[in-house]
């Protein structure tokens, strides 16, 4: 399928929707605070919660989860009902220069923004070629993390 580009915050969300909706094994999202994610919202943990009923595994890397600590309690409920399908990390300082965004279902579909201050980005779905660069570098990125979130966090 060729690359949909977007460039507003409506298009944004509905390409997250649909890839995330589209999940079945696995979602890896990398973002430096998952600010415009919209993760905390009741659509999004219904997406999520469906996903992960399924026995999906998601993956989650940020710079910093001070946002999601603090506007999306019900991420923080979904990562205490389901800690056991749910990894958030931390990047070590050196990475904190990384600013793209980006989320891969199932190693074939991608919504990537190119600068996390901004909502111009692009997606591609069943794109196994079009994921697999930003695949290999949330490899490379969860391999210098650090453990973030967990259900016992922010009083879970």
């Amino acid at each position: 399928m060729e690359k949909q580009p977007f460039s507003s915050r409506a298009e944004f969300e509905s390409l997250l929707h649909t890839c995330f909706s589209r999940a079945r094994l696995t979602l890896e999202l990398f973002d430096p605070d998952f600010g415009w994610w919209q993760l905390g919202s009741s659509e999004m943990d219904a997406l999520l919660r469906q996903f992960l009923h399924g026995q999906g595994r998601l993956r989650l890397v940020a710079h910093s989860n001070a946002r999601l600590e603090r506007d999306a309690p019900r991420f923080l409920r979904l990562l205490q009902d389901y800690s056991h399908l749910i990894e958030c990390r931390l990047t070590i300082p050196a990475l904190r220069q990384l600013t793209d965004s980006f989320v891969i279902a199932d190693g074939r579909d991608i919504v990537r923004r190119f600068h996390a201050d901004h909502l111009r980005g692009e997606a591609a779905f069943d794109a196994p070629a079009e994921t697999q660069i930003s695949a290999e570098r949330f490899i490379a990125v969860w391999n210098d993390t650090n453990p973030g979130l967990h259900a016992n966090i922010a009083g879970l």
